[in-house]
C-alpha cells in the first residue's frame, strides 16, 4: 500500500494545479491526472484497506475490491474522455469543479465506511452544482438551486440512516445492509431512500431531467458519468438481492420512454434515456445473482462510455449551433459528418446492437431475469429495450442530423471534441466485438457468451421490428412531432404547485402572523418597560444600598436557607 495513494487525492491535487495553471500547462494537467490516477489504481488492486481513527470509530478511506476497482477504472476513463472534450474551456471554475467532482466520486466508491461515503456524497453535490451554474442562464441557475436542494436532502437522509444504524449495531461499515418488506429497520429504509434519490427512482427522478439539460455542453458529460453511478454502486454494495429493486428497476426502464418520445430538447431526451438505462442496472442488482450483478456493473461500464458519447455529440451540436431542440435542428450531417458518425455509434451502442458495447452487457441482465423466473420483468425489459431504440437509437440522430433540413450550416466540432468522441466510439465498438477485457474485471467469474444464436436473433428481431414501427408511425403521421415547448414531469409539484402553495399559505396566514407578532412585540415592550423601572437610572436597583440594609437581607437569606435545610433535610 505504500506504493499507492487514495485515488481522490490525485484529483484533488490536480484541481489545485488546474487553478494555478493556464494554457498548455493546464492541458497537460487535465490529461495527466486521470492517466496518473489509472496507474495508481493498478497499484491499489488487491491492497489492504487503509484506515484512520475518528473519535470512537475507524474510517476506511480505501477499500479496493473487485467491485470498487471496476467503478474506479470506468471513472478514470470517463474523466479522461471528459477532460479531452473540455480542453477548449477557458472557465477555470468549471475545470476545477470537474476535477473535484470526479475525485469525490472516486472517494465515494473506494469508501469502506458510511461516514466516509457521506463526506464524499456531499462533496459530489457541492462540486457538481457548478457544472450547471457555469451555463450562466436564469434557467440554469434555477435548475441548480433545485438540484442542490434535492441532493442535500439525499445527504441528510443518508446521514440520518447512518447515525441510526451506528446506534443500532455499533458499526459504520459500508457493507451489505439488505431490505425486506415488513422486516426492515428504519436505518436501512433511510439509506435505501437516500440511494434511491441519487439513482433517480420513479417519482424521485425529476432533479436529473431538470438539471442535466441545463448544464454546459461539457458539464453534462461529467454529470452523466458519476452521480447516478455512485448510487448504483451503493445499491450493489449494500442492497444486492433486494427484490423490491427488481420491480423499481423495471419501472425505471419503462416510464421514461413515454416522456422521451414527446420531448423536444434532445439533451433532455438523453436524460430520460439515462434513467431508462440505470433501470437495467437496478433490476440486475435486485435479482442479486452473480450473473445479474455482473450484468448490472458491466452495464454501468459500457453505459458511462456510450452515454458520454451521446452527450458529447449533442454538446458539440449545441456548441456549434446554439440550438438543441429537435424542431430547430436537422440536416447537420452536411456540416458535422464526423459528429454524425460518432452519434450513430453511440446510438447503436445504447440500443444494444450486436457488435456494440450495449449488447454484451444488457443481455446479461435479460438472461438473469429470465433464468430466475421473472418472466413479467423480462417482458418489461424487452419493451424498454425497444423503447430506448426509438428515443435514443433513432430519434436523437434522426432529428439532429437528418429529418428536415433546418438550413443551419456550421463548422465541424472542435478537434478536441472529435478526439474525445472518437476514443469513446472506439471503446463502444471494441468492447462490443471483444468483451472479454470487461468480463475479466467483473466482480464474479464470468461463464457467459453473449454471441449465441438465441441472443443475437432475439435482439436483432427486436431492433428490426422496433425500427419498422418507427417508420410506420412516421409515414402515417402518428409519431409525436417535434414541437417547441417544455414538458413538465412530476417536478410540476415543486416547480409550479409548491411555490404557489407557499404563496397561498402566506396570504392566508399573513393576518394571523401580523397579529401574533403585534402581541409579541407589545409583551416584549411591556417587559422591557417594567424592567427599566427597576434597572433604569432612576430605578430602585440603581440606588445605593445602606450597609444596614445589605446586612439585613444577608441575614434574611441565611435564615431561609437554614429553615429549608432543617425542614427538608437537604442543602439547596
Amino acid at each position: 500500500m505504500s506504493s499507492s495513494i487514495a485515488p481522490f487525492l490525485i484529483f484533488f491535487a490536480g484541481a489545485v494545479l488546474v487553478a494555478l495553471t493556464r494554457g498548455w500547462a493546464r492541458t497537460v494537467v487535465l490529461l495527466a491526472v486521470p492517466i496518473v490516477g489509472a496507474l495508481n489504481l493498478w497499484a491499489l488492486d488487491g491492497a489492504e484497506p487503509v484506515t484512520v481513527g475518528l473519535f470512537d470509530y475507524t474510517l476506511t478511506i480505501i477499500r479496493a475490491d473487485r467491485l470498487s476497482m471496476l467503478f474506479g477504472y470506468v471513472f478514470h476513463l470517463a474523466a479522461f474522455l471528459g477532460f479531452i472534450f473540455a480542453l477548449h474551456l477557458k472557465d477555470t471554475t468549471e475545470s476545477v469543479s470537474s476535477m473535484l467532482y470526479a475525485g469525490s466520486a472516486l472517494g465515494a466508491v473506494f469508501a469502506g465506511d458510511m461516514i466516509t461515503l457521506f463526506i464524499f456524497w456531499e462533496l459530489m453535490v457541492v462540486t457538481s452544482v457548478f457544472l450547471i451554474l457555469a451555463r450562466r442562464t436564469e434557467r440554469a441557475r434555477a435548475a441548480a438551486m433545485r438540484y442542490i436542494l434535492i441532493q442535500v436532502l439525499s445527504g441528510v437522509i443518508l446521514l440520518a440512516g447512518v447515525l441510526i444504524r451506528a446506534h443500532e449495531t455499533g458499526s459504520i461499515a459500508f457493507d451489505y445492509i439488505g431490505w425486506e418488506w415488513g422486516v426492515n429497520s428504519l436505518s436501512s429504509s433511510l439509506i435505501l431512500l437516500a440511494f434511491g434519490i441519487k439513482v433517480a427512482f420513479p417519482l424521485l427522478h425529476t432533479w436529473l431531467t431538470d438539471a442535466y439539460p441545463e448544464a454546459t455542453p461539457t458539464g453534462t458529460v461529467f454529470l452523466s458519468a458519476f452521480t447516478t453511478k455512485v448510487a448504483v454502486y451503493g445499491l450493489a454494495r449494500a442492497f444486492p438481492g433486494t427484490e423490491m429493486l427488481v420491480y423499481v428497476g423495471a419501472t425505471m426502464t419503462m416510464f421514461p420512454i413515454f416522456y422521451a418520445v414527446i420531448e423536444n430538447d434532445l439533451r433532455r431526451v438523453l436524460s430520460y434515456s439515462l434513467i431508462n438505462q440505470v433501470g437495467f442496472m437496478v433490476t440486475g442488482i435486485g435479482i442479486g445473482t452473480e450473473l445479474a450483478i455482473n450484468g448490472a456493473v458491466s452495464h454501468v461500464f459500457v453505459h458511462i462510455v456510450y452515454k458520454a458519447l451521446l452527450f458529447m455529440s449533442m454538446g458539440a451540436v449545441l456548441f456549434r449551433t446554439g440550438k438543441i431542440n429537435g424542431s430547430d435542428l436537422g440536416g447537420l450531417y452536411k456540416s458535422m459528418p464526423l459528429t454524425t458518425v460518432f452519434c450513430i455509434i453511440g446510438a447503436a451502442s445504447i440500443s444494444a446492437f450486436p457488435l456494440f458495447s450495449g449488447f454484451v452487457a444488457k443481455s446479461m441482465v435479460l438472461t438473469a431475469a429470465l433464468g430466475e423466473g421473472y418472466n413479467g420483468v423480462w417482458l418489461a425489459l424487452l419493451f424498454a429495450s425497444a423503447g430506448v431504440f426509438h428515443h435514443s437509437g433513432i430519434k436523437i440522430p434522426f432529428f439532429a442530423f437528418f429529418a428536415h433540413d433546418s438550413g443551419i450550416r456550421c463548422k465541424e466540432a472542435p478537434t478536441n471534441m472529435l478526439i474525445a468522441m472518437f476514443l469513446a466510439a472506439f471503446v463502444c465498438v471494441f468492447l462490443g466485438v471483444y468483451p472479454w477485457p470487461l468480463y475479466d474485471i467483473l466482480p464474479f467469474p464470468v461463464d457467459y457468451d453473449p454471441y449465441t444464436a438465441a441472443h443475437v436473433l432475439t435482439q436483432s428481431q427486436l431492433l428490426f421490428f422496433s425500427a419498422l414501427a418507427f417508420c410506420a408511425l412516421k409515414l402515417t403521421g402518428l409519431y409525436p412531432p417535434e414541437l417547441p415547448g417544455i414538458n413538465i414531469d412530476v417536478d410540476w409539484f415543486y416547480r409550479w404547485w409548491l411555490p404557489r402553495g407557499v404563496k397561498r399559505l402566506i396570504q392566508v396566514f399573513a393576518p394571523v402572523d401580523h397579529k401574533v407578532r403585534g402581541v409579541f412585540i407589545r409583551v416584549i415592550n411591556k417587559a422591557i418597560g417594567g424592567t427599566f423601572q427597576y434597572t433604569g437610572p432612576k430605578g430602585i436597583l440603581a440606588r445605593p444600598f445602606p450597609t444596614g440594609t445589605m446586612a439585613f437581607w444577608a441575614i434574611a437569606l441565611l435564615v431561609v436557607y437554614l429553615v429549608l435545610y432543617l425542614v427538608f433535610g437537604v442543602a439547596v
